[in-house]
């Protein structure tokens, strides 16, 4: 699963992937691999992690991780071609999720391709290429659904309706996100296409230094503007926790981020929400070889989340041995667990909470 970051071009897009990357945990650097150029696999930070370590004193540590890609800076026409328009397009589409960062503070030595400082036309200059390219889409697929509509098929009657509501909204100005469907039309026609403007998006709106904790009148009229959204909207100082970045001793860190009141860098908290946006959570499996964070869609089941370590996990699963990451800490050891007859067997149907610590038997 991708988070891709989007804007226009001197929003601050680089300067985040590159704070991203370099994100430190806090006693140790999080590791960082780059597959390309523009992607990067960045650790979700998780106290919950760092607990079960002290209690179980383990040979290695693995944290759940989610890809960031940094996509190249869009501009007025690129759902035409312009600029890397092409390029941009096709890689946001193989993203799952998208974090819009805005420009929202004011710097003379920075120049904006607009000229002026204004996140709502950034966003709308996004958005509107997005809902263009989206537009294509529809209009290529009407074409071969209004044939098969016009001899009686129901279910080409069916998908012509909401196609037809969506390329009306898309029209409007409305990104397909902000419609509403009912789940059968959603799950059969709208998600199949993989709308560009259906991909949860999340705003990060890239503030200075003095409004890094309360933001600022532009981060209100971004707040304002996407109410409609069911969007979250995250407030960044961008420049500063590239700076907090730059110190290597978590004393020092936890210092500059006191100092500019906040309990965590923003790094940590975009990388959790991003793992959110993307319907992620965690199990986690606990052991003196290992303790470890796996990541598994929201709503996954015991034998689907036992396939995400091997799929003879899933293939042959018998049941699932599980402890609530809260029973875990209160008695400090699977064994104490245990004995206070804490430990729960499921079966195929249980559906995973966030959290679950776990053993899976199995037979293949």
């Amino acid at each position: 699963m991708k988070a891709g970051i989007v804007g226009l071009p001197n929003v601050g897009k680089s300067t985040l992937f590159n704070c991203l990357s370099n994100a430190k945990a806090q006693s140790a650097n999080f590791p960082f691999c780059t597959i390309e150029p523009n992607i990067g696999v960045v650790n979700v930070p998780d106290s919950r992690l760092e607990k079960l370590e002290s209690l179980v004193n383990p040979e290695r540590v693995l944290p759940a991780t989610v890809e960031i890609v940094d996509i190249a800076g869009l501009v007025k026409g690129a759902s035409k071609g312009e600029g890397l328009g092409n390029q941009f397009l096709a890689n946001i589409r193989e993203t799952d999720a998208i974090l819009h960062v805005l420009r929202c503070f004011d710097d003379d030595n920075i120049i904006h391709v607009d000229g002026n400082i204004n996140p709502i036309r950034d966003k709308e200059t996004i958005d509107m290429e997005l809902q263009l390219k989206d537009l294509e889409t529809v209009d290529k697929k009407l074409d071969k659904v209004k044939r098969a509509a016009k001899t009686g098929n129901k279910e080409a009657q069916k998908e012509e309706a909401v196609l037809l509501k969506i390329k009306s909204g898309l029209e409007a100005g409305i990104s397909v996100r902000a419609l509403e469907f009912s789940d059968d039309d959603y799950a059969d026609f709208v998600k199949p296409a993989q709308f560009i403007t259906d991909k949860p998006v999340m705003y990060v709106c890239n503030v200075d230094e003095a409004s890094a904790t309360t933001g600022n009148a532009y981060v209100e009229k971004v707040r304002e503007a996407v109410k409609d959204e069911n969007a979250e909207v995250l407030v960044l100082a961008v420049g500063t926790e590239a700076d907090i970045n730059e110190l290597d001793d978590y004393e020092e860190r936890q210092m500059f981020l006191q100092d500019i009141g906040l309990k965590e860098a923003g790094s940590a908290k975009l990388i959790r929400s991003a793992y959110k946006l993307l319907n992620q959570q965690t199990y986690f499996t606990a052991g003196v070889k290992e303790v470890r964070a796996w990541t598994i869609d929201v709503g996954a089941t015991a034998p689907q989340s036992a396939g995400v370590i091997h799929t003879d996990f899933e293939k042959g699963f018998i049941r699932a041995e599980v402890i609530a990451y809260e029973d875990y800490v209160a008695f400090g050891s699977e064994a104490k667990v245990k004995e206070a007859g804490k430990m729960r067997v499921e079966g195929k149907n249980y559906v995973v909470k966030d959290g679950d610590v776990m053993h899976f038997l199995f037979n293949v």
